[in-house]
């Protein structure tokens, strides 16, 4: 496997803060409030964020929304070809979602596969009424017809680069760094 080395550093803690905020508001302002509004975070780093949106949402609103966990790895469409056993978690949506707004939280939209497999998990969940989808960084480089309904920031990258998420709750810091593979 080739080595991984920092290339920049794009987003620092505030300009995480900023995008969730800006992000918080446009969730409010495209559903007209929370009535039936649900967040449903990506495992790993998605849950942190969608952790933070409900909570910025409760500050401008001043009401809870529901945060579920949703676990993707049976859904993968790359689960035969994995060299190791997949480490299965579990998903916890402890609320029904049939009829609600669903906005499924991840931190970096790529290719767009891993949302596919989130969409099959959600509608597995029951028949919501919609289902948006927030990102914190949109790459770009879709294999499928997919788009973010809400993005922090676009990074265009190539395909030789990572694009890191660094959250607090998982890492430690909060920042978005470019890897490049060397």
């Amino acid at each position: 496997m080739p080595a991984l080395r920092e290339k920049a550093r794009i987003i620092d803690q505030d300009g995480i803060r900023r995008a969730l905020t800006r992000i918080a508001h446009e969730i409010i302002e495209r559903n007209k409030g929370t009535d039936n509004l649900v967040l449903i975070g990506i495992r790993r780093r998605g849950v942190p964020l969608a952790r933070r949106l409900a909570g910025k949402i409760k500050q401008i609103e001043g009401s809870q929304v529901p945060v579920g966990i949703l676990d993707i790895t049976l859904y993968r469409d790359d689960l035969s070809s994995l060299n190791h056993q997949p480490v299965v978690r579990q998903t916890e949506v402890n609320f029904s979602i049939e009829g609600k707004k669903v906005v499924l939280v991840d931190d970096v939209l790529y290719t767009g596969r891993t949302i596919r497999a989130a969409l099959d998990a959600v509608i597995d969940l029951g028949r919501p009424r919609s289902i948006q989808l927030a990102a914190l960084i949109d790459r770009g480089h879709r294999e499928l017809p997919i788009r973010a309904d809400y993005v922090g920031k676009n990074v265009p990258t190539a395909r030789r680069e990572l694009v890191e998420v660094r959250l607090s709750e998982t890492d430690g810091m909060d920042e978005v760094v470019i890897m490049e593979k060397t």
